[in-house]
């Protein structure tokens, strides 16, 4: 997998966990583990394409 394909995978994998976090933010009682899990993961994954294409 070239750079910029692992790049835009990791975007993408980004903006699947925003979406996940807002449909769980939207429900009733929202799993705040579930959320906490979530927002992790996501940092994981800023940080790691700041590593691969830093601004």
């Amino acid at each position: 997998m070239s750079l910029d394909a692992h790049i835009e995978a990791l975007k993408e994998k980004h903006t699947a966990l925003e979406s996940q976090l807002h449909e769980e933010h939207s429900r009733p009682h929202p799993d705040e583990s579930l959320i906490s899990g979530l927002k992790k993961q996501k940092l994981k994954i800023k940080d790691e394409l700041e590593e691969l294409h830093p601004a």
